[in-house]
C-alpha cells in the first residue's frame, strides 16, 4: 500500500515563518513503525502544498486542536476520493466521537502498539473504529532513519523525545490525560542510537520537561555529551536549583530552553505549583541560566482570573528588565479536556468552540477583569513592543553569544504580530461583537482602522480601568 502521513497547516493563507516551526516528529515515529513493505510519504502542509489527487490507499492525518477544523476538511476530501482516512494526535484523542465524524478510524493516544493493526486492517479491509492501547511500552526502538534533509527548516533542527507523562495537574494542560499522570521513559541507548542515526548535528528534545526526572535527565545528558551535539528543550524553573544538573545539560551540548514562566502576577503565582513563587527570584533564575551560556525563551500566558489590565505593562517591564531574549507571548486557551475549559463552560464563559480559535493567540471566553477585545489587543500590544526591532536591538548585547537566534525569534514573533494585526478587526467583529462592539462606538473609531497605540493612546487599557474618553 501506499501510506501519506499528513499534518495539517491551521490556515493555508498565513503560514508560520519557518524558524518558529516547532519539527514534526509524530509521522517520522509512525513511518517507523510502519511494516518495511508499504511506501511511506510524510507530508507538512506548513512546508508544502498538498495535492488531494496524489495516488495513496491509507491517509494518517495528525492534529492537535487548532489544526484540527482544517484536518476534517482534509479528511473529507481524502474520503471522497476513496481513500481510507485515519485520524489522531490530541485532539481526536481527547474529542474521538466528534472525529470519528470525518474519518474511518481514529487512533487514541499512542500510535506504539496500534499502528501495526490500523495498517493489517486497512489492508484487510475491516477497519476498527477506534484503536488504543493506554501507556504503552517505550522499551522498543523504533528506527526513524535520516531525517536531516526532510523538509529542511533555518537551523536544520531535528526532533528528539525521550519521555512521556506528567505527574503535575495543571488547570490549562491535558498531557497528563494524553500520556497519563507517570513519566514513562525512552531507554537512553535508544535515544544516543536515534541520534546518531538521525544524521543531525542541532535537535530539540520535545519532552514536556526534560529534567522531569532528575536521576534520568542526568544520565542521558552523560550519554549524549560524547556524541558533540547541540540542543535546545523545555523546562521548568525548577533547573536552576539542581547546579549538577545545569552543568551536565550544558556540557552535553545544551544552548538553549524554554521555560513556561506562565505569569510573573504575584497573585497568579501563588496559585499555580511553580517551584519558584517570588518574581523577584525568577530574574534571578533567568540570569542563573544565562550565566550557563543557555539561551532562555520565555513563554508567558495572559488572561488568568487575576489578571487585570495592569498585567500588560507589568510582563512588559519584567521582559524587559530581565533582557529576555524572546518569548512567546500566549493567551490562555481552555483546550477541551482540561480543567479550565470545563470551568469555563460550566460558567457560561466560553465564546466559541470553533477550534480554530483555540491557538494561543486568540481570547476565545470572557476574561474575569477585562472584555475578550481588551485582552486580545493587550496581549498584541506586549507581543509588538517587546519584539519590536528597537527594543530587539536594546537587547541584544545581552545576548551575543546567540545573536542570530536572537534575531531570527525576534523577527518571527514580528512578522506573526503584524499578521494579527491585520486580521483583528475581522477577528473582533466575529467573536466579540456583542461585548465589544459598544466600546469602539464610544472610542470614536472603527474597527477596521484600529491601531493598537490608538487603543492605549485612549487610555482602553488604563490599569486604573478608565476607558477613556
Amino acid at each position: 500500500m501506499k501510506i501519506l502521513l499528513v499534518s495539517p497547516c491551521k490556515d493555508p493563507r498565513f503560514k508560520k515563518p519557518k524558524y518558529l516551526m516547532i519539527p514534526q516528529l509524530a509521522l517520522h515515529l509512525i513511518a517507523g513503525l510502519t511494516p518495511p513493505e508499504h511506501e511511506v510519504r510524510i507530508l507538512e502542509e506548513e512546508l508544502e502544498e498538498i495535492d488531494l489527487e496524489e495516488e495513496c490507499d491509507l491517509v494518517g492525518i495528525s492534529c492537535m486542536t487548532s489544526n484540527a477544523t482544517r484536518a476534517y476538511d482534509l479528511a473529507r476530501e481524502y474520503r471522497k476520493r476513496g481513500r481510507t482516512v485515519v485520524l489522531g494526535g490530541v485532539h481526536p484523542t481527547l474529542l474521538p466521537d466528534e472525529a470519528l465524524q470525518y474519518s474511518d478510524a481514529v487512533v487514541v493516544g499512542e500510535a506504539e502498539g496500534v499502528w501495526e493493526q490500523v495498517v493489517a486492517d486497512v489492508q484487510a479491509r475491516k477497519v476498527q473504529r477506534v484503536y488504543h492501547q493506554p501507556y504503552p511500552s517505550l522499551e522498543r526502538y523504533v528506527s526513524m532513519g535520516n531525517r536531516r534533509n526532510t523538509k529542511k527548516r533555518i537551523f536544520d533542527v531535528v526532533p528528539v523525545m525521550t519521555t512521556r507523562g506528567c505527574p503535575y495537574n495543571c488547570e490549562f494542560c491535558c498531557v497528563h490525560d494524553i500520556f497519563g499522570r507517570r513519566i514513562r521513559h525512552l531507554p537512553v541507548a535508544n535515544v544516543v542510537r536515534d541520534i546518531e542515526e538521525s544524521g543531525g548535528k542541532i535537535f530539540i528534545f520535545l519532552d514536556d520537561n526534560i529534567i522531569g526526572d532528575p536521576g534520568y535527565a542526568k544520565q542521558l545528558f552523560r550519554a549524549i555529551k560524547p556524541l558533540k551535539i547541540k540542543w535546545v528543550g523545555q523546562a521548568s524553573v525548577s533547573f536552576i536549583k539542581d547546579e549538577e544538573m545545569m552543568r551536565l545539560a550544558s556540557e552535553s551540548g545544551c544552548r538553549g530552553l524554554f521555560f513556561g514562566l506562565e505569569s510573573v502576577s504575584q497573585k497568579q503565582l501563588n496559585r499555580m505549583r511553580k517551584s519558584i513563587k517570588e518574581v523577584d527570584k525568577i530574574g534571578e533564575a533567568i540570569q542563573k541560566v544565562k550565566d550557563f551560556g543557555i539561551y532562555f525563551h520565555a513563554s508567558m500566558i495572559f488572561g488568568f482570573d487575576s489578571d487585570t489590565k495592569d498585567t500588560f505593562p507589568e510582563t512588559l517591564d519584567f521582559l524587559e528588565k530581565n533582557r529576555v531574549s524572546s518569548a512567546s507571548i500566549n493567551v490562555l486557551t481552555p483546550y477541551p479536556g482540561t480543567e479550565v475549559f470545563r470551568s469555563l463552560k460550566e460558567q457560561g464563559r466560553l465564546l466559541s468552540e470553533d477550534w480554530r480559535y483555540y491557538d494561543h493567540s486568540t481570547v476565545v471566553y470572557q476574561p474575569q477583569n477585562m472584555t475578550p477585545f481588551e485582552l486580545q489587543a493587550g496581549r498584541l500590544w506586549v507581543l509588538k513592543t517587546f519584539s519590536q526591532m528597537s527594543s530587539t536591538l536594546r537587547r541584544l548585547p545581552d545576548h551575543l553569544d546567540f545573536p542570530l537566534l536572537h534575531l531570527a525569534m525576534n523577527l518571527g514573533f514580528q512578522a506573526a504580530c503584524r499578521h494579527e494585526l491585520r486580521e483583528l478587526p475581522d477577528l473582533a467583529a466575529r467573536l466579540f461583537p456583542v461585548q465589544d462592539s459598544k466600546l469602539s462606538e464610544q472610542r470614536g473609531f472603527p474597527l477596521r482602522s484600529l491601531r493598537l497605540t490608538d487603543l492605549f493612546g485612549r487610555g482602553l487599557l488604563k490599569g486604573d480601568g478608565s476607558t477613556g474618553s
